[in-house]
């Protein structure tokens, strides 16, 4: 149930009456015509932008089309009053049964309430995380992980079928330093001193790897030259750090559907299928490239090479795919790994990538136009750096990894509830500042508690009502009286519940999951100054001492509170707590 949907169709039908009596042209476009929530809740239920978006191309003015529109509008028995405001915004105000009937709906639907079938079955792959396999996971990947995660958990409940992928960047360089790091704590596994040279990774992590390895292999590798123990040992390691990376990801409540590797793209013909698929449409030939900006011809070098015709598509240059020694160059595995991803019958991909990885965006998005024709649309989203800080000052880096703060480190000091929350407060392409201190403190000015106190706050009157004798069943609270709640504090918290499904549905149209924690810390204020006003007005109080009746229609809207909550955390990965401690 969507009241704002309902009111717009209901605010098209009178349009379209409008056009059929001669009262606007015949064949406008309606799809600007709007309904939402006003700026100022003082003006109305609803607002819609109809006549104003409709006077141009109708030649009108908007407000005779506002005042034509409000008189079709005060027909319909579930509109109270339809004002026209300012040079034509038409503000709207419903009759109370259809609030008080939306808590019914709430307790009837349950956790399917808001659930949207925007997607209509879509198949949508989003690749997220995607971290070298070289280390354990650090801040950064935790909160391109949290907000890859609640974006699938978000566009899932929107009616998208969805898959989580993690592309495992195992073909490149980094994987052999990563050999020849985990080879020096071999030798350390065996009483010989490490030789950590610079550009090896020194996290401590290793050492459990060297051991590891001295338990597989025994002193095999010991005095064999690289090209003996190089590929073995990488893929060991390799593997080991997967292992690891899915452990971190469980930590977090993170779940891959798949998992792909670059290096099984080598070898297998998959690089040169794309590319070859790029030649039948066109766009792959030999050229020279204009020298890169802030170049001078004296230091820039003018050579042919293997290119992609990416401007075709779109991007602001053609792409090398090829190096002078004949080599892939790095875009070329990402073009073929995308085209198994097509051809996997995907309807749309979204890629979530750390922020340094920008200048990538315009090329993928090139490369999957011409891949797939335009048929499938490529989103990428970046994630910018969390800035940590501890005691008011930034937080240092993990011994245990060696350079950076890992996932680890942020979860078990304030938990992967607080975590997920935490992230998800603000844009991905926005910077984030995590302070530990203030991430657990008790106040309103931290969203993560904010929230769950409310729905802590909703048990808590649930279980005084039951011990006062009134049926706390989901059931039960659906067939209350609730016209017995009238108050407008009453009423500000149902039109914020009504709200749900159409921020659910902006949410997933814009493909941003923080849209759905400032919606629950909406929510969260509205619940809680309710609460807060009825420990000076006592008809406000939940629990009415010897009135079950009106008792029974208060707690109906609490706990249909409660329901929209525990969604709401549910997108977000969050486990709802009902009692605070």
């Amino acid at each position: 149930m969507n009241l704002f949907s309902d009111i717009r169709a209901l605010v098209i039908t009178c349009l379209d009456r409008m056009a059929t009596d001669g009262a606007l042209p015949m064949g406008l476009d309606l799809g600007n015509v709007t309904v939402e929530p006003p700026r100022d809740a003082a003006h109305g239920d609803m607002a819609t932008n109809a006549a104003m978006v409709l006077a141009k191309p109708a030649g009108l003015r908007p407000r005779d089309i506002a005042e034509t529109l409000a008189a079709r509008l005060l027909a319909d028995p579930r509109i109270a009053a339809a004002e026209v405001a300012g040079p034509g915004f038409l503000n709207l105000r419903l009759v109370p049964a259809m609030w008080q009937g939306l808590i019914a709906r709430v307790l009837h639907e349950g956790a399917e309430f808001g659930r949207a079938t925007l997607g209509q079955g879509l198949r949508v792959n989003v690749e997220f995380v995607s971290a070298n396999p070289t280390g354990p996971m650090h801040v950064g990947h935790t909160r391109g992980a949290v907000v890859g995660d609640a974006l699938c958990n978000l566009l899932a409940f929107a009616g998208y079928d969805v898959t989580r992928e993690y592309y495992i960047n195992d073909g490149g360089a980094q994987v052999d330093v990563l050999a020849r790091s985990a080879y020096e704590r071999y030798r350390e596994a065996h009483g010989l001193s490490p030789e950590i040279a610079e550009g090896l990774y020194p996290g401590e992590y290793l050492i459990e790897v060297g051991e590891a390895l001295k338990a597989e292999f025994g002193a095999r590798f010991l005095d064999e030259p690289e090209s003996v123990w190089l590929e073995p040992i990488r893929n060991f390691a390799t593997d080991r750090m997967m292992e690891m990376i899915r452990g971190d990801l469980a930590a977090l409540g993170v779940r891959m559907d798949v998992y792909s590797s670059e290096k099984a793209l080598y070898g297998t013909g998959k690089i040169e299928s794309a590319i070859e698929r790029l030649s039948a449409l066109g766009l792959i030939y030999t050229g020279v490239l204009e020298p890169p900006k802030g170049k001078t011809p004296e230091d820039w070098e003018p050579r042919e090479q293997t290119l992609f015709r990416a401007t075709a598509h779109g991007d602001d240059v053609d792409r090398p795919i090829r190096k002078s020694d004949g080599g892939w160059t790095y875009f070329a595995p990402d073009i073929a790994y995308h085209h198994d991803k097509i051809s996997r019958g995907y309807d749309m991909l979204i890629d979530i990538f750390g922020a340094d990885h920008g200048g990538y965006v315009k090329r993928m998005k090139a490369a999957v136009s011409a891949l797939s024709e335009g048929r499938v649309a490529l989103e990428i989203k970046l994630i910018q750096l969390v800035k940590l800080y501890k005691n008011g000052a930034p937080f240092k880096m993990s011994k245990r990894a060696g350079t950076f703060v890992t996932l680890r480190d942020v979860v078990e000091e304030v938990g992967a509830d607080v975590t997920r929350f935490v992230m998800l407060t603000r844009k991905n392409d926005a910077t984030l500042d995590f302070d530990f201190d203030q991430v657990l403190e008790q106040s309103k000015d931290n969203p993560v508690f904010y929230v769950q106190y409310a729905n802590a706050r909703v048990h808590s009157v649930l279980r005084k009502a039951s011990e006062a004798g009134v049926e706390t069943s989901d059931a039960a609270l659906a067939k209350a009286d609730l016209a017995r709640l009238d108050h407008s504090a009453e009423f500000a918290l149902m039109r914020r519940l009504a709200e749900w499904p159409r921020a659910v549905e902006l949410a997933a149209r814009t493909q941003e999951p923080h849209r759905i924690a400032a919606y629950l810390s909406e929510l969260a204020a509205e619940f809680h100054g309710l609460w807060n006003r009825g420990n000076d007005e006592s008809a406000l109080r939940f629990v009415q001492e010897g009135d079950h009746a009106t008792t029974a229609a208060k707690i109906a809207l609490v706990r249909a509170t409660s329901v929209v909550i525990c969604s709401g955390l549910a997108i977000l990965g969050v486990t709802p707590v009902e009692e605070m401690r």
